[in-house]
């Protein structure tokens, strides 16, 4: 199974530390966020990743190279102006092949383990949810034993941002930006999502004070 790390957003919410520096590569207790991915990935057995990336990509691929370093091989599909979630993985398809892929934001800390993303995909997607961190109350979606449904104030969990994809998902998409969401609510209902409920760690590592929560987290492991 190949995986893809989204890396093209341009982090605003995190200037001026992502001026000069992608938001991929800001450094999390002295290692750049992207890297404790890669490492990871690496860990569970994936070999194969895919690295978008728009705003100053040029230094991603400068840093990662080849991905060899980090127990991978990488290839990059580069995005002249950001596509967002949706259009920029139709884009990479090219790269990820017509088998089910592994989908995690580049921009999130965890110590979710991927290998557990192994299992046989039964339908479009299978996604992994959390408890609602106190920047996002609301939630995204729900959990019905292990199928995703659309939610109520009651019962809503929050996407991680760590995602096995089908690339049949995608089959009435057209290049250009666009979100994932819509193609996920789509899918939901047609029973198409699968879904499980992480209880471990996970920061998503938006704006400079979750950055400092992620530092404080890793300076107690």
């Amino acid at each position: 199974m190949r995986a893809m790390i989204l890396a093209a957003g341009k982090g605003e919410r995190m200037r001026p530390l992502t001026l000069q520096t992608p938001k991929p590569l800001i450094p999390v207790a002295g290692v750049p966020l992207i890297e404790y991915h890669l490492r990871a990935l690496a860990r569970a057995g994936f070999a194969d990743v895919v690295i978008n990336h728009a705003w100053l990509g040029e230094k991603i691929e400068a840093y990662l190279g080849d991905g060899a370093q980090f127990g991978v091989r990488i290839q990059y599909s580069r995005e002249a102006q950001p596509l967002e979630t949706g259009g920029g993985i139709f884009q990479a398809l090219k790269y990820l092949g017509d088998e089910p892929f592994v989908v995690v934001n580049g921009d999130i800390w965890t110590d979710y383990d991927f290998s557990a993303l192994g299992q046989p995909l039964t339908g479009l997607a299978h996604l992994v949810l959390l408890d609602n961190p106190p920047h996002h109350p609301e939630g995204d979606f729900a959990l019905q034993q292990d199928r995703v449904t659309l939610p109520d104030t009651a019962n809503a969990l929050t996407y991680s941002g760590i995602a096995v994809l089908h690339p049949q998902l995608f089959a009435h998409s057209f290049a250009g930006a666009f979100k994932l969401a819509p193609l996920l609510r789509q899918a939901i209902a047609q029973g198409q999502v699968s879904g499980e409920h992480f209880k471990g760690r996970w920061v998503d590592v938006g704006t400079p004070e979750r950055l400092a929560a992620a530092e404080a987290l890793l300076a107690r492991l």
